[in-house]
């Protein structure tokens, strides 16, 4: 049984001391590859480093919504220019968040716009971060020039995004949080259909039971498709063949580790 952490902050500063440690732990629990997942500028050449040479790790190029605020010129020439590089696989992270309002929130729907239509120019996929904002998310994916496409990623939001999102050919992707005594949404795991499922940790963020509170890695991706395979009654080893091919037909850039 393989899986896929289709979200991972791997180049995170809470991997410095011991990143090549928790590959190892991701490799030997059965993750054939991990999406490493940028927030800005640094971060989307810090992740393209990370992966170089390692055909299971794949990097992202974006702008995440607290960073929206640095959406300038120069930084949509270098976004624009790593997310045309071969080995960079998807766009993001992208989206909007209301909650913590980081940049401002006009700022952030123009920098998610600009995403998506750069989703559709290079046909990979946007990877799209949702918070208190569901409404201008779900509007802006419905209004994305045609071939934009991508997955809602860390999905915990509501009925609205997440229709908008299947109705543009969008994933879903479910973290720990489902795992948590207190998560109450359990009518979108099987909402969602079965071929637009994915598993991600989110790491260093939202590690799942039994390690909850501490730093979440790739590796307890395990957990999470477990809790999804009991949710949605279906078999673990069903489930993980199924989150895998999704991924790949998402993220079609993706080559397949040998």
């Amino acid at each position: 049984m393989t899986l896929i952490d289709s979200h991972c902050h791997l180049a995170d500063a809470a991997f410095e001391a011991d990143r090549a440690l928790v590959i190892d732990r991701a490799r030997a629990a059965g993750v054939s590859g991990v999406v490493v997942v940028a927030e800005d500028v640094a971060s989307s050449k810090s992740a393209r480093e990370l992966c170089a040479g390692q055909d299971d790790l794949w990097p992202t190029a974006g702008i995440h919504p607290h960073k929206a605020s640095t959406f300038d010129p120069a930084t949509r020439e270098a976004i624009g220019a790593l997310l045309r590089e071969s080995d960079v696989v998807a766009v993001g992270e992208t989206g909007l968040d209301y909650h913590y309002d980081h940049s401002p929130r006009d700022v952030q729907r123009e920098s998610f716009a600009w995403h998506l239509a750069a989703s559709a120019e290079t046909k990979k996929a946007a990877i799209v971060h949702a918070r208190e904002a569901d409404a201008d998310v779900a509007r802006l994916i419905a209004d994305a020039p045609r071939g934009a496409t991508g997955v809602l990623h860390c999905f915990a939001s509501g009925e609205e995004l997440l229709e908008a999102g299947l109705a543009r050919g969008f994933c879903v992707s479910f973290s720990g949080m489902i795992t948590f005594k207190s998560w109450r949404q359990a009518e979108y795991l099987t909402a969602c259909p079965a071929d637009r499922l994915l598993v991600e940790t989110d790491a260093p963020f939202l590690a799942p039971v039994p390690h909850r509170g501490k730093r979440n890695e790739p590796a307890l991706v395990v957990h999470t498709a477990a809790m999804l395979a009991e949710l949605t009654g279906t078999a673990p080893q069903a489930l993980a063949a199924r989150t895998t091919e999704n991924f790949f037909r998402l993220f079609a850039k993706v080559a397949r580790p040998q």
